[in-house]
């Protein structure tokens, strides 16, 4: 059985000091801060006059914090799940930005977006809590429908592969990493969280989706073992 939306919950309100830095929060994703880097210029480049943005799942607020680099001054509505972990985001964004910074706590499947609300989309390691292919499909239509035309999201996650050797390996790839960085009792701790909370879908249909939903162009930044980075013009 997997983890249900309180239990995820109840993590994350346990961890908001890990998560209020990239360098502690996100060791257990390869190349995080290559990817928040990436994702923060490649926003700002395909966005130049971009007024807002919207944070799914957005922890301590880092995705957002590293996009207002780039884009200063941006309105910012923040999502998260955790109420400890939102408020800490709040607080950390509302002095980097003169902007509005809006909180929304609860699951994205479940909150109204709005339409043509946003400029900016960003979802770093969040969608992979989804379920169903139902549930791929509502988040993503909500993503498109909350867009202004021209707007972008950009997505972090963790992926998985649709052949079944080609996740061997990947998965193998992506366990050799965590033994290097903190041990193996380390890799199996990580393997039991992601067994137990996650389900991530292949890079290839997580594009497709964003295709079908209404996104004119797709585009992919970054992927390495089992973590990618990519987005979607609207």
């Amino acid at each position: 059985m997997k983890s249900t939306v309180q239990e995820i919950r109840e993590r994350f309100d346990n961890d908001v000091e890990r998560f209020s830095n990239l360098e502690t929060g996100q060791t257990a994703t390869m190349d995080s801060a290559l990817v928040l880097d990436l994702i923060a210029r490649t926003a700002a480049k395909a966005s130049p006059d971009a007024k807002s943005i919207l944070d799914v799942g957005c922890g301590a607020g880092n995705y957002t914090l590293k996009v207002l680099e780039y884009l200063p001054g941006l309105d910012s509505t923040l999502v998260d799940l955790s109420a400890p972990m939102l408020e800490r985001a709040r607080k950390r964004v509302a002095v980097a930005t003169p902007g509005k910074v809006a909180t929304l706590q609860g699951d994205i499947r479940e909150l109204e977006l709005g339409a043509e609300q946003f400029d900016v989309i960003v979802a770093a390691a969040v969608l992979h809590h989804l379920r169903d292919d139902s549930e791929w499909e509502l988040v993503f239509k909500k993503f498109y429908q909350s867009l202004r035309p021209g707007g972008v999201i950009w997505i972090s996650d963790l992926v998985s592969h649709a052949v079944p050797v080609v996740q061997a390996v990947m998965w193998r790839r992506y366990g050799d990493y965590l033994t290097a960085f903190k041990g193996e009792a380390y890799r199996d701790h990580v393997y039991a969280y992601v067994e137990r909370e996650d389900t991530p879908k292949p890079l290839l249909f997580q594009c497709n989706l964003l295709l079908r939903v209404g996104f004119r162009e797709v585009e992919i930044l970054h992927k390495n073992a089992v973590f990618a980075a990519f987005g979607a013009i609207k």
